[in-house]
């Protein structure tokens, strides 16, 4: 039996075994057992059935503002993380949830106790192991229709095409600046947009460089006289900003993998100071 046929035969199981609604919905165990019949992924069994007109139920409130031909997309999208920490872990958590169907997260660090104030990851069952497997970990609890491959390195001048061979977009979630900028340059000859985020005290910053674009250089100066730490390494991270900027992260991602580049923060920096209850945008250009 050809592919279009067991497609053809996966798409009338699925209608079977749909709920009533608008969409019409498919629960967990349908959808496993469809994986396994047809001998397809998870992630390939949602996708058929949002091609069906059908919504897996984890996704019937996220329908409305992405569509069934949205989700499918961003079910069929790479994104590459690079840092599982504060910002990696909050980001991570929401693209899992928003059915982005595969993640490279790399980091070579584990994790200790000082990350329990601020990095969703950090629990008391994952001290001491390796942030990347606890996020693969977490991500099968949370969609295990999302394939997270997870890289226990420092991504490098030397490895960075390996690791992020693939990806449609890549996520600055480091917590340092020349490993920040080494990224944007790969980015950039990679062709493959990048979505940088940091935190330090109260304050966030987001914005988003595609090639081409005013980038990185613009924050920290040129590459060779950047500073080797960010600004968090005196001014701490207290827990509620790196949800907030991983938020704002996570929404620029789907943006660009739904096509929707209208609105992105290309060229602006975005700001926002927790402490004072202010936002703002400066222009990069």
């Amino acid at each position: 039996m050809g592919d279009r046929e067991k497609k053809s035969d996966l798409a009338v199981f699925l209608a079977g075994r749909a709920a009533p609604g608008d969409p019409p919905r498919l629960g967990e165990a349908d959808l496993e057992e469809a994986a396994v019949r047809y001998g397809r992924t998870l992630g390939d069994v949602h996708v058929a059935a949002l091609e069906a007109g059908l919504t897996p139920a984890r996704y019937v409130r996220s329908i409305p503002s992405f569509g069934l031909a949205g989700q499918a997309r961003l079910l069929e999208s790479r994104v590459g993380v690079v840092g599982s920490g504060g910002l990696g872990g909050f980001l991570i958590e929401i693209l899992a949830r928003a059915g982005v169907g595969r993640l490279v997260v790399a980091d070579k660090d584990t994790f200790e106790p000082t990350n329990f104030n601020r990095q969703i990851l950090c629990t008391s069952l994952t001290l001491g192991r390796a942030k990347a497997r606890a996020a693969a970990e977490r991500v099968r609890l949370i969609n295990p229709a999302v394939d997270l491959e997870p890289v226990v390195e420092r991504v490098t001048e030397d490895n960075v095409d390996r690791i992020l061979a693939g990806v449609q977009v890549v996520a600055d979630a480091l917590d340092n600046v020349p490993d920040r900028l080494m990224i944007e340059v790969w980015a950039k000859r990679a062709g493959v947009p990048l979505v940088f985020g940091a935190v330090a005290g109260f304050m966030g910053q987001v914005t988003t460089v595609f090639p081409g674009d005013p980038g990185l250089e613009r924050i920290f100066g040129p590459r060779d006289k950047a500073a080797d730490k960010g600004t968090e390494v005196d001014f701490g991270v207290p827990p509620m900003t790196p949800p907030l900027v991983a938020a704002r992260q996570a929404g620029e991602i789907i943006n660009i993998l739904l096509g929707r580049t209208e609105q992105l923060l290309r060229g602006r920096l975005w700001v926002v100071d927790m402490m004072a209850g202010r936002d703002l945008e400066v222009d990069l250009g």
